[in-house]
Parts: C-alpha cells; structure tokens; sequence
C-alpha cells in the first residue's frame, strides 16, 4: 500500500476519523511539549516558544487533507481550539503561547482566521486553506524569529518594528510555501498546459507581495487575520 492509499484509508469511516484525529492530536502534543521545553531552557527568548507554536501549528493543515478530516469534524475543533486560545490569552493559562510582554491578539486571531478559512473552503478547497495557513505560519513566524536575531535597517508601522531581514524572511517563505503548494495541487483548469508556468509566477509574486504589505500591517497581531483570510481567498480565485 502506498503513502497516498495509506491516507485515504487512514480517512475514511468512522473508526479512520478517529485515527486521523489521534494522529493530528498526538502531532499538536508533540509541539506543544516542544515549545514548553523550549520556554524552559531559554526563559529570556519569550517569543520562541510563540513562533514554535506558531509554526508548528501551520502543518496540521496538511495532516488534515492528507488524512480526509471531515467537516463537521475539523470545523468544530478549530472552533474549540480558538475558545480555548482565548481563555489562554486572558488567563495565561500557558505563558509559552501567549506571554511576549507586548499587547497581542495574534495567537487567538490565527485560529480566528483557520476557522473561517475552513467554514469557506472545508473541503471542497483544501488548498485555499493550506495556502492561508501556511503563509502565516511559516512566513510570519520566520520574520518574527529571524528579524530580531539578525541586525539590519528596520522601520516602525503602528508601533511595530519592521526589518529588511524579517521582511525577506516573510517573502521568501511565503513564495516557497505557494510554490510548493501549486505544485502539490497540480495543474487545474486554466494553470495546466503550456500557460502554467507563467500563470503561476505571476500568481506567485502577487499573493506573496500581498502577504508581505499586510504583514506591515501587525498591530496588535492581527495581521494573523489579514494575512491567512486574503491569501486563501485570492488562493480560491487563482486555483479553483
């Protein structure tokens, strides 16, 4: 049995949702322990135990089409997962996903914007979804970690500092997520053929200059809302 038969059968029926739910709960547990264990030996470094979870949510995306997790099934949770990110944020229940020392509504924003990604698209447009997602938490979460650690020119929008190396972090990420992604989708209607290689690039440039002009934009930690909410939808209109 092959990895995409493996899959499919992992996905369907009951007792296969099951299992694609442990498998997607045993992979969220994993980062979790993972960016607690991290706010441990680098207590000083708040912000990368964040972009850990940041980051490593972004995945579950791909587990979820890859497993063939229902709608009525993946809705709800991401709609659990949003509540109960709110309650951390107002309770800091876990510090290693919320505690930065600055005002931000980016964790519960993030799961704000999944939700609504999967309400529109879940599952007749997968990777609408994947494209949202994993823009923000690969892109984002590189600009915030790198940005910081690497000295150069930077400006602040909305009292939030902005650098030359976080920025190229955030374009050249997101460019490498929606390439790989047009890829995994394959050629579709008007991107097949010989005009799918044009079409894509330009595609491309402007979804990633997109994300990156709102990525500007992050008082706050909104731009976890913006950035995933725009680019699944534009993602939907270029790759129906």
């Amino acid at each position: 049995m092959g990895l995409s038969e493996l899959f499919h059968a992992a996905g369907s029926g009951p007792q296969g949702q099951t299992l694609a739910i442990a498998v997607v709960g045993l992979y969220l547990a994993a980062v979790l322990a993972l960016a607690l264990l991290v706010r441990r030996r680098w207590p000083e470094q708040r912000e990368w135990s964040r972009k850990l979870v940041h980051m490593g949510t972004g995945p579950v995306v791909l587990l979820a089409w890859a497993l063939q997790i229902e709608r009525g099934i993946a809705l709800p949770v991401a709609a659990a997962v949003t509540v109960l990110t709110a309650l951390n944020h107002r309770f800091r229940l876990l510090p290693a996903v919320e505690d930065v020392g600055r005002p931000s509504y980016g964790t519960v924003a993030y799961g704000a914007s999944i939700t609504l990604l999967l309400a529109l698209f879940w599952p007749a447009q997968p990777a609408a979804v994947a494209a949202g997602v994993l823009v923000m938490a690969f892109g984002d979460g590189l600009a915030g970690l790198l940005g910081p650690l690497v000295r150069s020119p930077s400006w602040s929008l909305g009292g939030q500092r902005k650098s030359v190396v976080g920025t190229g972090a955030m374009a050249i990420a997101s460019a490498t997520v929606l390439t790989l992604l047009w890829i995994l989708q394959g050629p579709a209607g008007a991107g097949s053929g010989s005009a799918g290689a044009p079409q894509a690039g330009v595609a491309i440039l402007v979804l990633t200059a997109l994300a990156v002009g709102l990525e500007q934009l992050s008082a706050y930690g909104l731009d976890n809302l913006s950035v995933p909410l725009v680019v699944g939808l534009l993602w939907s209109l270029v790759r129906p």
